[in-house]
């Protein structure tokens, strides 16, 4: 049995922005948190609740957003449904009355300035990205559980087991690359093929085809609401959306109503070099403004690499005519196979790995994920995967402010032309003659990972981080 079985769901989240660790994971945590208390029968006894953020959760928490993650996911909402509308407003309530409704039923009184905890210079061992949730009964006992936010929205409990669904037994369990072309040599089934068959140990496929086209229908809701809000977005450096003026421009007044014809209008623009530069680039810019702004998006495989996969995706559908389900399901589970593999043999956490293990592994899904749509081997794959990340490898996480936008907007552009052009490549070469496979690219991730000094793994104490003068306000 592989050591870590991960589904395409696992991979493949909706959530709100902007960060999958430092928001989607801990709004997990603090669902789980109340979950305990409920199981245990105390939620309507607690007093008190005390928040304490350590490592990179604490250093750039206010930045991604971690600090209003853990009050929702404390009130009971919930990241999927949540009207992202609503996100400010409601933390800002919180803030004013100095009140929280625990699980949406029980209100306490709470001081976001002194139950919510910032706790600079103190880690965890276990990993950066860690918070602890304690709670206070009437009659004087308390609750307290640590939880880790690892990495693409996964959440590990403090004394508890990394893997996920571990307990099934997969008919194609994959650790690494080479086992991936072992069953893909053994079956004759193409990467996307062996992957479904592998879902069938979860769910029906009919199950698992409805859930794959529910997460493009929020990937295509995402890129279509990045391309037409402006405005400026939050947090403090006064980024200016840069999308929808970059696809007004493109269009150059072709009329469209929704999502469908406007892919139509995107198309009638041409194939030149230049446009398709342009188009890209703003299918990305789209995501992960989006994401910046507090909206909904999809990990891919997190939030501050959601644009990769989204912009390769559209592209491919735009100026490939691809536009069927069929297509969008093989290009989506491929990706969520390529993903896997860098997650079980290196890190997808920015606070572990730095850049390279969000943006990196991001263009390397799309990649591959690309290359098996354009009719490549699985060879071809795997090494369209590794040329993608090859070229991340070192990519240092250093966002200005702790915020989501600076370099990490402009990093899912290039990660995405990075992704084209890594597909092209394999799909003109001999992967035979490769002389770089994907397990030694995932093996040398990780070794740069643990030999990256911390102050680059989205710490925000190094690199352009500390290089840009900011008038920021205070937390």
């Amino acid at each position: 049995m592989a050591k870590e079985q991960i589904s395409i769901f696992d991979m493949f989240k909706i959530g709100i922005g902007p960060s999958s660790s430092h928001t989607l994971g801990p709004w997990r945590a603090a669902q789980r948190f109340v979950e305990v208390l409920k199981n245990k029968g105390e939620l309507a006894q607690v007093e008190q609740v005390n928040i304490l953020l350590y490592g990179s959760l604490a250093k750039t928490g206010v930045g991604h957003g971690t600090d209003i993650a853990v009050l929702l996911g404390l009130s009971g909402d919930d990241p999927v449904t949540f009207d992202v509308y609503q996100v400010m407003p409601k933390v800002e309530q919180i803030k004013r009355q100095q009140q929280l409704t625990l699980g949406g039923v029980h209100e306490i009184s709470f001081s976001y300035s002194e139950q919510l905890m910032f706790l600079f210079d103190q880690s965890l061992p276990y990993h950066p990205n860690a918070v602890t949730f304690q709670a206070f009964m009437h009659n004087g006992t308390a609750v307290s559980e640590t939880y880790y936010s690892i990495g693409g929205g996964f959440v590990v409990q403090e004394h508890e087991e990394a893997g996920a669904l571990s307990e099934i037994d997969l008919p194609f369990p994959v650790d690494t690359a080479t086992e991936l072309m072992k069953w893909c040599m053994r079956t004759g089934l193409k990467i996307s093929e062996l992957v479904l068959e592998n879902e069938l140990s979860w769910r029906p496929e009919a199950e698992t085809r409805a859930g794959i086209m529910a997460i493009f229908n929020a990937i295509k809701a995402c890129i279509y609401k990045g391309c037409h809000s402006q405005g400026v977005l939050p947090g403090g450096l006064h980024v200016e959306r840069r999308a929808a003026k970059l696809n007004k421009r493109m269009l150059q007044g072709r009329a469209y109503q929704d999502y469908d014809t406007w892919v139509e209008a995107v198309c009638a623009g041409g194939k030149d070099f230049g446009y398709i530069l342009d188009c890209v680039s703003c299918f990305a810019l789209a995501v992960n403004e989006e994401n910046a702004s507090f909206g909904r998006v999809v990990t891919a495989p997190t939030n501050g690499a959601a644009g990769v996969i989204p912009a390769v995706l559209q592209y491919f559908i735009t100026f490939y005519d691809c536009y069927n389900e069929e297509k969008i399901i093989q290009f989506i589970a491929t990706a969520s196979e390529i993903g896997s593999i860098f997650k079980k043999g290196a890190t997808i956490s920015a606070a572990m790995g730095g850049c390279q293990a969000e943006i990196g592994v991001s263009s390397a899904m799309a990649a591959g994920a690309l290359t098996e749509c354009l009719g490549g081997s699985q060879r071809q794959v795997l090494m369209a995967a590794e040329i993608a990340m090859e070229h991340h490898l070192g990519l240092t996480c250093d966002p200005i402010g702790g915020l989501v936008q600076i370099p990490c907007i402009e990093r899912n552009t290039m990660g995405a032309i990075k992704a084209i052009t890594a597909a092209q490549l394999a799909l003109q070469s001999n992967p035979d003659k490769a002389k770089v496979s994907l397990d030694a690219v995932v093996s040398t991730m990780w070794d740069t990972a643990q030999d990256m000094n911390v102050k680059y793994k989205e710490t925000a104490d190094g690199g352009l981080a500390i290089k840009v003068p900011l008038s920021l306000p205070e937390c």
